[in-house]
């Protein structure tokens, strides 16, 4: 019989395999994200959008296979605590020189606690904190030697030469259009930005090395810096019609890059060997987001929710107001509660709903996964999904708690479930969201304020605004093959940026699915008459021009509304781009306004 392992070589070879799956899931990872070049040099847009649905799966995938590895080579389930330990202590040394050191203890934690029960989830067995620090942290891929390269351009006269070098060293292999025309109007737009036209000794332009990919897009994204200045800028390259490619824009400003970052659109495709220098160059860019949100917009959704859910934890620690029922409509689907002090909203699935609402949990579950995995074109929130969160019991107000017991009872603990004496409240599923302003809300303090003054023009010009973004938002998921189902005023948010955003996903569906169709005309004077619907209505139905009556009740948003929207009132627009996606075409929707567009000209030869 041969002689049983040391238990610290057994901790090794558990560590060992940990890690190797982790380095499996980055490999495939960054191969896929690393194909988007093509995908895009090919204009491959319906390839592009299924890496995009088929790489989200990816981590739960590399998790499971290495949990099955470790129970049939190790029986890691039954190993003692003591074995655990060693492990964390063996996978920690693995990982001084490694390129991802927080993903992997990320995935550490995820297939750690697959394999252990809730109660061993201590400090002692995952990263609660990181254990290695991700700090200048450089490549070794000699096809990238840097996170990002510089350019020192020594007059303004070499600084069109230095932006066409700089666009060229991105490798496209489709030609451009026009380039030397594209970078003049980079360059032109690029002057006036400047405090002074005087170049200082530090002026450099920063770019990071690889190109960020999304919809049928692909960003270059740096920063200029002269003397005390610096601009964060990004350059949209795009396909003509003609399939080459033109420079579209200059975005630059904080504001400009948090739009193209937005929790609202879909992620990225970057081809990244040092991720956490990447979220490093573009805090630089866009300090007011915090680094959780990086990681997600370059794909990497669990390194985003576990920083999430620190940077909670950390709030948690240092605030003192109570979770309760969020401000607004109440939902027929979800209960949704808020902690003031925290900017996000937490939605729990309510055990049972009113009967105009034909739908199950998992149903829910599938309309939300639906959205993770689609291209969200800025007008769908982006939703963090957690199961087995607890929260102390004093933090609760006792409506809040009375709510959750009421609609949904079966997702509610209340105990010690630790045993070490506090109370906590356990919710078995919660979805966590930016917190917007209600668009009802926002529209009604507007009609607040005109009541007291008729003449307040702020107040006008907000109605307006939303109103057209309201119906931009609607138009943009349509582009995006999505209807939204419930389109009542209550269902959208407007941002700190104005955007009007969906949030309630439990009626989407695609545009592909309906069935536009007009009202029939009354067959009688008894049909005419009548308040009940004389027709007959499938599943999939849907009556565009009934829209108006539930949308369009005040007389101000009517006229607005009418004045730039009308046609979501016509069958005739929801068919027609119904038929141009079952066509294959794949609408051009992108993160800024069209007067951001360079007016593209040949020049003669």
């Amino acid at each position: 019989m041969l002689p049983q392992r040391l238990d610290s070589t057994l901790a090794h070879d558990i560590a060992r395999a940990m890690i190797d799956g982790f380095n499996r899931h980055y490999r495939l990872f960054r191969t896929e994200s690393a194909r988007a070049k093509h995908r895009f040099e090919t204009q491959d847009w319906h390839g592009q959008q299924r890496a995009q649905r088929e790489r989200i799966e990816f981590y739960d995938l590399r998790v499971k296979e290495c949990v099955t590895r470790l129970e049939r080579e190790f029986k890691a389930s039954r190993q003692p605590m003591e074995v655990w330990q060693q492990v964390k202590l063996f996978y920690v040394g693995m990982l001084v020189d490694h390129r991802q050191p927080e993903l992997a203890e990320t995935f550490f934690n995820s297939v750690t606690t697959k394999i252990l029960h809730r109660s061993y989830f201590q400090n002692d067995f995952i990263f609660v904190r990181p254990a290695i620090s991700t700090e200048y942290i450089e490549p070794e891929d000699p096809q990238s030697h840097t996170t990002y390269r510089s350019y020192y351009p020594q007059t303004l006269d070499e600084l069109q030469p230095t932006l066409r070098r700089m666009v060229e060293d991105f490798g496209l292999r489709v030609p451009f259009e026009d380039l030397a025309r594209d970078i003049a109007c980079v360059h032109e737009a690029l002057l006036p930005l400047f405090d002074h036209h005087k170049l200082r000794a530090n002026f450099q332009i920063q770019v990071l090395h690889s190109l960020f990919f999304r919809n049928k897009g692909a960003y270059a994204v740096g920063k200029l810096i002269n003397g005390f200045q610096e601009v964060p800028f990004a350059l949209p390259i795009l396909h003509s019609r003609e399939g080459l490619l033109r420079i579209d824009a200059l975005l630059h400003g904080e504001d400009d890059l948090l739009m193209i970052f937005s929790f609202a659109r879909a992620y990225f495709m970057v081809d990244m060997e040092v991720p956490s220098a990447y979220v490093q160059f573009l805090r630089s860019l866009m300090p007011r987001k915090p680094r959780a949100e990086f990681y997600n917009a370059l794909g990497l959704a669990k390194q985003g929710k576990t920083l999430f859910y620190r940077d909670f934890l950390y709030h948690m620690r240092h605030s003192t107001d109570k979770f309760r029922i969020a401000p607004g409509i109440k939902g027929m689907v979800m209960l949704v509660f808020d902690l003031p002090s925290f900017p996000f909203v937490f939605k729990v699935i309510k055990d049972y709903y009113p009967p105009q609402k034909d739908t199950t949990r998992e149903q829910i579950r599938n309309k939300y996964l639906l959205v993770k995995q689609h291209d969200r074109v800025g007008r769908m929130a982006d939703t963090l999904e957690f199961s087995g969160v607890g929260f102390p019991r004093e933090r609760f107000s006792d409506e809040l708690i009375e709510e959750i017991q009421k609609f949904a009872p079966s997702q509610i603990e209340i105990g010690d479930r630790n045993g070490d004496g506090n109370i906590e409240v356990f919710l078995k599923h919660v979805y966590i969201e930016r917190r917007m302003i209600p668009l009802n809300i926002y529209l009604q303090e507007c009609f607040d304020a005109l009541q007291k003054d008729p003449d307040n023009a702020q107040a006008r010009q907000q109605i307006e605004h939303a109103v057209i973004e309201y119906g931009n938002a609607i138009k943009d998921l349509v582009a995006a093959n999505i209807f939204p189902g419930d389109m009542l005023w209550k269902n959208f948010g407007i941002t700190r940026h104005g955007k009007v955003v969906f949030y309630d996903y439990d009626e989407i569906e695609y545009i592909t699915d309906c069935n536009f169709r007009r009202v029939p005309p009354p067959r009688d004077e008894d049909d005419e008459m009548s308040g009940e619907v004389w027709y007959s209505v499938g599943p999939h139905d849907v009556f565009p021009e009934t829209f108006g009556p539930f949308l369009l009740g005040n007389h101000r948003v009517r006229e607005v509304f009418m004045r730039h929207h009308a046609d979501l009132l016509d069958v005739d627009f929801w068919q027609s781009h119904k038929e141009r996606i079952l066509a294959g075409h794949v609408h051009d929707v992108f993160p800024y306004e069209r007067e951001r567009r360079f007016v593209h000209q040949r020049r003669p030869s």
